[in-house]
């Protein structure tokens, strides 16, 4: 069934297209894959400008459920998406810089968050998930690995073992509090004194959490990656500013 357009209010006008296509979402008239309208159509439709129409459509594609593909042709024009990872994880990276959450915050969502996943992926991974898993844990085994590659290897290792789970919300949740702190765990990492050690015993306990969840022991990987994220983690948390005056 076509999609009827109905002009907006001319107060707060990229917020009043916004809200109109959040009501046709909402009401199921768009889904993923459907297309807007081109521009030049769409915004004497809605009674706005041009410019306030690419203002709504901006904030869309930033919050990750639009994207905007330039020039002419069939794949012109925007489309609306499922993409709420990078979204979510940009926003979380922006909040937790301005100081909207602390660090402990952080580590308890990612206490939580892991907790559940992990034992879910002992349920639910499929063989698949765990071959995949082990090439990850395999690569940051490898000897010289660099810091970087080994953060960016172990950031991809919890969030595939949450997408393992079956949950997607989890998983989307996982990455973006993951990513929130990827800077700080990569200066971590830099800083220990021995990093072939640090790393050896890291991976050691990604391997045994491999182990877990290839065994079904969903409640003792639980645990594992509980002591996992706290060992490292939890260290940023007991380095923080203002941590022994908040203590205190």
């Amino acid at each position: 069934m076509p999609v009827e357009w109905q002009p907006v209010r001319q107060s707060r006008t990229h917020e009043l297209v916004l809200q109109s296509i959040e009501e046709r979402v909402f009401a199921g008239e768009l889904k993923a894959g459907d297309r807007l309208p081109p521009e030049r159509e769409l915004a004497p439709v809605l009674g706005v400008s041009r410019s306030a129409l690419r203002e709504a459509l901006r904030v869309l594609e930033t919050i990750g459920v639009l994207v905007a593909q330039p020039g002419r042709g069939p794949d012109a024009g925007a489309r609306i998406v499922r993409n709420p990872d990078d979204a979510l994880g940009r926003l979380l990276r922006l909040h937790f810089a301005l100081g909207s959450y602390s660090l402990e915050d952080v580590l308890e969502a990612r206490v939580v968050l892991e907790r559940s996943s992990f034992e879910a992926a002992a349920r639910h991974a499929s063989p698949q998930d765990l071959d995949e898993a082990r090439a990850l844990v395999e690569a940051m085994g490898k000897p010289g690995v660099a810091v970087a590659e080994f953060n960016d290897l172990d950031t991809r290792f919890h969030v595939h073992i949450a997408r393992s789970s079956g949950n997607e919300l989890t998983s989307t949740l996982t990455s973006a509090v993951r990513e929130s702190v990827r800077p700080l765990i990569l200066r971590a990492l830099e800083a220990a004194e021995d990093w072939p050690a640090t790393a050896a015993a890291l991976n050691a306990e990604h391997a045994e959490l491999l182990r877990l969840l290839g065994a079904g022991r969903g409640p003792a990987a639980a645990d594992l990656v509980e002591r996992h994220i706290r060992s490292l983690h939890g260290t940023l948390v007991d380095e923080s500013p203002g941590r022994d005056e908040a203590d205190s």
